[in-house]
């Protein structure tokens, strides 16, 4: 049974550039987020959200303290990475350990792995779905912690987007940015 004083603690940050030096920070932030007993809800991106789920499940062997929001259902979120895989965008091992990982998490808890029933993800809407993905992560949290990356395929904007939404709603931010580009 969860605590009622339990904390619901959003996890945001790349998906594109990862070191082990940010996945050590991202681990030990989700392991001190779990064994405090609280709880975190993530976006099921790969890089950030990928490691922040891989130690929840290490800590969570339920999953009943993790939520991943999806910008659509599972079954278009797998085409949509299958898609990148084969135009180079990401690995096709990338793909499909993601898609492994979403579909373990919704095997052990359904309610962990919340999809966006819309089915019309696409290309040209993907920002859109992606923004409006945050802003169920957030109005799901009472604390955000953000893992900025700058790197030279990105500056981060849609970690950027999530930190703005959380100081509109006005809960607490921690922010660890890495700059990459040097």
């Amino acid at each position: 049974m969860l605590g009622m004083d339990m904390k619901w603690v959003a996890i945001s940050g790349s998906w594109r550039k990862t070191t082990d030096e940010i996945e050590r920070a991202v681990r030990d932030a989700v392991h001190e987020i779990m064994f405090r007993g609280d709880g975190i809800v993530t976006g099921g991106a790969l890089g950030v959200d990928a490691i922040a789920l891989d130690e929840a499940l290490r800590q969570n062997i339920l999953a009943d303290r993790i939520k991943v929001f999806l910008p659509t259902t599972l079954e278009q979120y797998a085409v949509h990475f299958r898609k990148h895989a084969e135009v180079g965008t990401i690995t096709q091992q990338q793909a499909e350990d993601l898609i492994q990982q979403l579909t373990h998490l919704k095997e052990k808890n359904r309610r962990a792995l919340i999809e966006d029933p819309d089915t019309g993800f696409s290309e040209e809407n993907k920002k859109e779905k992606y923004y409006g993905r945050n802003a169920h992560i957030i109005a799901a949290a009472d604390e955000l912690f953000a893992f900025q990356v700058k790197s030279e395929a990105s500056d981060g904007l849609g970690t950027l987007d999530a930190v703005e939404k959380a100081k509109t709603k006005g809960i607490p931010v921690t922010t660890r940015s890495w700059d990459l580009r040097r």
